[in-house]
């Protein structure tokens, strides 16, 4: 699905990917985990199209297609998803609003028909209902007076809607307590565990990945995969920690 080949990258002219090498298969969930200024937000800003991150080398492609040549609104409708380590609010635009807007315009880019309101309510109140996001919170303004519990758990309910073929979620358990990871965490594995779908999941702790099991473990440091492995690789780290792990 996904194959990244020696991807560097740079930010305001200053090198942070090095040289990264990953091939994501459908149906798989890969943990990418590294210290603070590694390179894993980079990766994932590269990926959806963010401006101001350049590719300088290497190549990226989605089931066999240059995913570098297309702008971001075309990766998602070729059905990428990216999942903020900080949800924008967005003032005067209600979730139902932006989400029917959102899944409409990625449908007419496949070419096939909008939802009526209807049919669009419905999904979303039952995908709200699955992750426990009171059915109200849909009609107020994108993420304004949420929490941050509530801000990624109603970003999972915009990835249930959306239904994405792949996921690029950005430490999509930072600020979350207890009950709302494992709201995050059931929204991930309903969501995207499919023999169709694939996840990168990027994150500093291993405790998100005692909801959501990865297929492989990849350290990220200094713009670099250093190590791979299973998932008992992301035990080793929160036992030894990333210079131990790395070196």
């Amino acid at each position: 699905m996904l194959h990244i080949e020696n991807l560097h990258a740079t930010v305001d002219g200053k090198a942070i990917l090095k040289g990264i090498s990953l091939v994501l298969n459908p149906g798989e969930i890969h943990a990418i985990m590294g210290p603070n200024g590694s390179g894993k937000s980079t990766l994932s800003y590269v990926l959806a199209g963010r401006p101001g991150y350049e590719v300088t080398e290497g190549s990226v492609t989605l089931d066999g297609e240059d995913l570098l040549a297309l702008d971001p609104h075309e990766r998602a409708a070729k059905g990428m998803f990216l999942g903020f380590q900080y949800p924008v609010e967005i003032p005067g635009v209600s979730n139902v609003q932006f989400l029917r807007e959102a899944l409409n315009a990625q449908r007419a880019a496949r070419g096939e028909p909008p939802l009526s309101g209807g049919d669009f309510l419905k999904r979303a109140r039952a995908q709200a209902d699955a992750l426990g996001l009171a059915p109200d919170m849909l009609k107020r303004p994108v993420n304004v007076g949420f929490s941050g519990g509530e801000k990624k758990r109603n970003e999972m309910v915009q990835m249930g809607i959306i239904d994405p073929r792949l996921a690029i979620l950005d430490e999509t358990d930072s600020g979350l307590d207890i009950d709302a990871l494992r709201h995050v965490g059931h929204g991930i594995n309903s969501i995207m565990r499919k023999p169709d779908k694939a996840v990168l999941l990027i994150t500093h702790y291993q405790r998100l990945l005692d909801y959501v099991k990865p297929d492989f473990v990849h350290v990220l440091t200094g713009g670099r995969i250093v190590r791979s492995g299973g998932p008992e690789l992301a035990l080793e780290l929160e036992r030894e920690g990333y210079v131990g792990v790395a070196a």
